[in-house]
């Protein structure tokens, strides 16, 4: 049996203040935002900033750190992975079926990857 190949396509953290974050990625590191979701009364704001990272708006929160939410998982075998998840005993979460609960709550969000992209992402050398 090969195992699927898959990589960590972006994590989502819970953060204080969006818009103070988003400057940092854009000023400092020259990341723009890729996709937004304004709060809907039921959801929160989101912010997806190009190269992988998701900040959930959460007032509330306090803290040196940011609260992950969840990885965002490309895969190239997506049926597969979510058989095999179901197998393993991950728990499916009411936003769908691609959405699990690990244990130990480690929350993931499997993505289907089109295809060659996890390919072309595993192949970038980042210490190269």
């Amino acid at each position: 049996m090969s195992l699927p190949r898959a990589y960590v396509e972006h994590a989502a953290i819970r953060v204080s203040d969006v818009d103070r974050h988003v400057g940092f990625f854009r000023e400092v590191l020259g990341l723009t935002i890729r996709d937004e979701q304004p709060a809907d009364g039921a959801r929160p704001r989101q912010v997806w900033v190009l190269g992988s990272v998701q900040l959930i708006d959460d007032p509330n929160f306090v803290g040196p750190e940011g609260r992950l939410a969840h990885l965002g998982i490309m895969v190239d075998d997506y049926d597969g992975v979510l058989a095999r998840a179901d197998a393993w005993g991950a728990k499916a979460l009411p936003a769908g079926p691609n959405w699990l609960e690990l244990p130990g709550g480690l929350n993931v969000e499997i993505l289907p990857a089109s295809a060659g992209a996890v390919e072309a992402a595993l192949a970038i050398n980042p210490r190269a």
